[in-house]
């Protein structure tokens, strides 16, 4: 009984230590050893990217471990490779698997947040597909086009473009709204959220209305609480308005 109470007791510990941590087990295909990982994420300006950590890879793996209060967007720049691998940075257990020659299409799961980035970006590449077909197919066009000056056909292509690019802009912002709606537990949605607000043609109320069924967990986020904020600030009078006055009844 008393090793029973013991090897509980270890195993409280070992999930207090773990359930705030997060460790990043990565696959790097194509990379030699003793080349560089750096964990980045933005500035408090959101103007540049920081390092927060840095490994080597060996035997082409690396791990990268930590702890964060919150999720938030990370990046990882290798050494030798072309982009880097944007992701959710969050507690648990993420693996992200790189090749490098295919740095775009690197894989990232293990972790919820993480799992709906990816499910998410799917459906939005699905959406935004016409706009890359239609690039793709008449990219030899528009360049013969510019070289040889021919304006008819150059302006053909651009009113083409910019009437599939308002489809899909319209079609994409559907997807967004459908999402934050459907999924108030998702790191995404508060991020989707924080966008309506800096958008002046979006619906103020509708935003507001999002927030108020989001998660606890996320409100209580940086972007959380920058939507709170801004809610507030939307909601004062603005200079120079006049202020409403009681009703005196006369």
């Amino acid at each position: 009984m008393k090793k029973i109470i013991l090897l509980l007791a270890a195993s409280v510990v070992l999930f207090s230590c773990n359930k705030n941590e997060y460790t990043i087990s990565g696959i790097a295909k194509g990379f030699e050893n003793g080349k560089t990982v750096i964990l980045e994420t933005q500035d408090t300006t959101g103007m540049r990217l920081i390092a927060v950590d840095t490994v080597k890879i060996e035997d082409g793996k690396f791990e990268i471990k930590g702890k964060t209060n919150e999720p938030s967007f990370h990046t990882l720049q290798l050494e030798g490779a072309q982009g880097k691998v944007p992701f959710i940075l969050e507690n648990g257990t993420i693996t992200i698997e790189i090749n490098k020659d295919t740095i775009q299409k690197s894989k990232v799961s293990g972790t919820y947040n993480n799992d709906e980035y990816v499910a998410f970006n799917e459906e939005i590449i699905k959406v935004q597909k016409k706009l890359m077909d239609f690039q793709a197919a008449n990219m030899q066009k528009m360049q013969t086009a510019q070289q040889t000056k021919d304006t008819v056909v150059i302006n053909g292509l651009m009113k083409e473009y910019s009437k599939i690019q308002a489809e899909v802009g319209t079609a994409s912002k559907a997807k967004y709204l459908t999402y934050a709606e459907k999924n108030p537990k998702s790191f995404i949605s508060v991020l989707i959220i924080q966008g309506m607000l800096n958008d002046p043609s979006a619906d103020a109320k509708k935003a507001e209305s999002m927030y108020n069924a989001l998660d606890e967990s996320l409100k209580s986020t940086r972007p959380g609480k920058a939507i709170k904020t801004k809610l507030g600030q939307n909601k004062m009078p603005t200079v120079g308005a006049t202020a409403p006055t009681a009703n005196s009844g006369k």
